[in-house]
């Protein structure tokens, strides 16, 4: 099993705690030591705010890959894959029913689905160890029916993707490839968003949301 965490800052070290062990060593050696550690101090922050400026962001997959050939459930119990959702474009969302920014991202998934409905897929796949169990009483006490919930409860999904946080979102052309990624919570009715996702809808009269956003 995968050791899933919710996406997010990780947490903050002081740049002190890092420099107590040295204390006693001859100043010369203590002054060098100190000025390494500053330099990896200062440069795993500068990389933490790299990466929590993207969270939440549409990460485009550039050229289009494949989507591995891997497994999981309907919430029946039916077998499915990835290649289901070929035929239009698809948001894949992995997510948790213990993951807090997985919640709060929901209604913007659920509003988006309503709005594409029948040009835009969002399969929900859950990578709740206990599965149904615990993945149906939570969905029957949502308004989540506009989308389709899946269960991976031996986390083949996040593994074939190499997720290890959750939300993590990844985008499927009609073809199956994989064209994006979003790693976080997203409002996924945002013009940012909606501007991403434009070029993966079918031409035609454009839904509200996308007029929005222009």
């Amino acid at each position: 099993m995968r050791r899933m965490i919710a996406a997010g800052p990780p947490v903050k070290r002081p740049p002190h705690n890092a420099l107590a062990r040295f204390a006693g060593v001859g100043r010369s050696a203590l002054f060098g030591t100190a000025l390494l550690v500053l330099v990896a101090v200062l440069s795993a922050a500068g990389a933490r705010a790299a990466d929590t400026l993207r969270l939440g962001q549409f990460i485009p997959v550039a050229p289009p890959q494949p989507a591995p050939a891997v497994s999981f459930m309907t919430e029946a119990g039916r077998p499915a894959t990835l290649g289901d959702f070929r035929g239009r474009p698809t948001i894949v969302n992995l997510w948790a029913t213990w993951c807090g920014p997985c919640l709060r991202e929901m209604p913007s998934l659920v509003r988006l689905q309503a709005e594409f409905a029948g040009r835009l897929t969002v399969a929900a796949i859950s990578e709740d160890h206990r599965g149904a169990a615990v993945v149906a009483p939570f969905v029957a006490t949502r308004n989540l029916a506009s989308l389709r919930i899946y269960l991976d409860p031996k986390q083949r999904v996040a593994e074939a993707f190499g997720v290890n946080e959750l939300p993590t979102s990844i985008v499927l052309d009609a073809a199956g490839r994989v064209v994006g990624k979003v790693i976080g919570g997203a409002d996924w009715t945002s013009p940012t968003m909606l501007a991403a996702l434009r070029p993966l809808l079918r031409s035609g009269d454009e839904p509200a949301l996308i007029r929005a956003a222009r």
